[in-house]
């Protein structure tokens, strides 16, 4: 590119989207070619749209469309928390990698569709728009396809601190034990008889409570694992309860 040359600086949560060689700066001097947009030229250096809050190109905040000029100095700001997103009501879509994310977002029973087979990239993407899901991955590529309503990069590989990041992020209502974690579908109540045939002879005898997915039908009781899920229930309502 022999076009004018720009100054590019990345806020601090940014920086991890970078070449090695230029994260401790922060920032990137660049010779565009006269025609690119400044959000072309800040995906060029490897920092997905998604995570851009505001660009600020010498003192005034521009669009993404816009193309800047010689001298410029440009500078890259993260989303604003609680992000807002258009439309409602707020829901997901995750990719094959984020499982166990999936299944404790259900638990607070926010909307999330998760795809347990690699769909790829463009099926993936589609699906986001036309069922208006933010989408969220650690696929940078992913992150980047203009057909996506919305997204946001996932940047811890831990699933507490995912879980954490996404509601601090996104603030989405909750609404715990209403949804199947196996499928996303609502939750009824239900009758040991209704839940029979999902019961083996020790929960037949030991629980009377239960609940039952209306769309796959699996069934819900108090079993071994419920103080550990009514902790991660109560640690999100905490922080982040509606």
């Amino acid at each position: 590119m022999n076009g004018p040359a720009i100054h590019v600086e990345f806020a601090p949560e940014l920086r991890l989207f970078l070449p090695n060689g230029r994260r401790e700066a922060g920032a990137a001097q660049v010779t565009t070619d006269g025609v690119s947009t400044l959000g072309h030229v800040v995906e060029s250096l490897g920092v997905p749209l998604t995570e851009v809050g505001t660009l600020v190109a010498d003192g005034h905040e521009m669009p993404v469309s816009h193309i800047p000029t010689a001298g410029a100095t440009v500078s890259v700001r993260p989303v604003a928390r609680p992000q807002r997103v258009p439309g409602a009501p707020l829901r997901f879509l995750l990719d094959v990698h984020l499982g166990t994310l999936a299944r404790r977002m259900r638990l607070l029973g926010v909307d999330t569709a998760y795809e347990s087979t690699d769909i790829g990239d463009p099926a993936l993407a589609t699906r986001s728009a036309t069922e208006k899901r933010v989408m969220l991955s650690r696929d940078r590529g992913l992150l980047r396809r203009r057909e996506l309503w919305a997204g946001g990069y996932v940047y811890s590989t831990r699933p507490e601190d995912q879980l954490r990041d996404i509601l601090d992020r996104f603030r989405p209502e909750l609404r715990p034990w209403t949804r199947c974690t196996a499928c996303n579908g609502l939750l009824k109540e239900a009758t040991k008889e209704e839940v029979a045939d999902q019961l083996q002879g020790g929960t037949q005898r030991s629980y009377d409570v239960f609940a039952q997915c209306t769309q796959c039908g699996r069934a819900y009781w108090k079993g071994a694992h419920h103080e550990q899920l009514v902790a991660i229930v109560e640690r999100a309502l905490a922080d982040y309860g509606n």
